[in-house]
């Protein structure tokens, strides 16, 4: 069953979902699956942008500073993977 729009706004539906600018270290830490002393230590090493916010401080990593660090995994993984075929060294994950 088609759903009725309510509103448009500049191209965008109003019940189409919205996704956040900004993500908790924890977020990340999920769609990355990786724990969250892991994603801490991305952000203070500056191999992911974010900023500290409020008064404790607390970290948000923009979405799109996420997907860039994605786009760029996935480069640097192509790259290895071109310079280091199958039967060559081991990869330390697979022991």
């Amino acid at each position: 069953m088609p759903v009725a729009v309510t509103h448009l706004a500049v191209g965008r539906c109003e019940d189409a979902p919205v996704a956040p600018r900004f993500l908790t270290l924890a977020d990340v830490a999920e769609t990355l699956n990786i724990s969250a002393s892991q994603t801490y230590a991305l952000v203070r090493s500056g191999d992911l942008p974010a900023i500290k916010v409020g008064g404790r401080g607390q970290w948000r990593v923009e979405s799109t500073a996420l997907e860039s660090y994605i786009e760029r995994m996935y480069a640097e993984t192509a790259d290895f993977v071109r310079t280091h075929p199958l039967g060559g060294t081991e990869d330390p994950e697979l022991g």
